[in-house]
């Protein structure tokens, strides 16, 4: 796969920021995402965090994904569109999980996984017809039944807090990058409605759930 050079530029950002913040365990600290450094005015730790990673397997995952489905969406939509899918989806992330954890002021976390789902959600909306297959599920199927699944398993995993991931802004990602891409290609709505309805459920289920104080 020929990469193009935006997507080179952006694992690259990653793997530099990330290098640094493995070695130097101060500045990690100073650009990570925490509720309540966000809240006392360092506002830039909504963007910062997305460029650190936890370890090597963290930072290979997500470098992975967005290096499959990357260069999909900027077939699609060109690279200037597709850094606005990724920084939209890296900020309305880290905004979900300002809004959900508002009240824990020491909750943090890090990493492009917003941004990178808000990649893939793009991707599976421009390319309704991809077809994927998991390691342990070696059997292709719909990317958009993926999708949902996802979504409805980072439900779970807020509510029930399960492992050390950033549930929130996964989920967040993923309706920034499904947002964005609808705008601007409304085309799609018409083409496949169904996909694009199934897609929207889990998000219009987060927020009933929240509503009603399940989450």
């Amino acid at each position: 796969m020929n990469l193009h050079p935006v997507t080179i530029a952006l694992i690259a950002a990653n793997i530099l920021v990330s290098l640094k913040g493995f070695n130097d365990a101060s500045f990690f600290e100073r650009y990570k995402f925490s509720i309540g450094a966000i809240r006392a005015g360092q506002r830039e730790r909504t963007v910062t965090s997305g460029f650190l990673h936890v370890d090597s397997a963290h930072l290979f995952l997500n470098m992975f994904t967005l290096y499959f489905f990357a260069d999909v969406v900027i077939n699609w939509l060109g690279p200037i569109k597709f850094l606005m899918i990724y920084g939209i989806s890296l900020l309305s992330g880290s905004l979900l999980a300002l809004f959900f954890h508002r009240d824990e002021p020491y909750y943090s976390a890090v990493g492009a996984s917003g941004a990178v789902t808000g990649v893939l959600y793009a991707a599976i909306l421009l390319q309704p017809d991809m077809r994927l297959a998991l390691m342990f599920i070696p059997i292709p199927f719909p990317a958009y039944i993926l999708g949902i699944a996802y979504l409805l398993y980072s439900i779970y995993g807020m509510k029930t807090r399960i492992g050390n991931i950033g549930h929130t802004a996964h989920f967040g990602g993923a309706v920034g990058g499904y947002v964005v891409t609808l705008l601007f290609r409304p085309e799609v709505i018409g083409s496949h409605p169904i996909m694009v309805l199934l897609l929207a459920l889990p998000i219009i289920l987060l927020f009933i759930l929240e509503k009603m104080g399940k989450i």
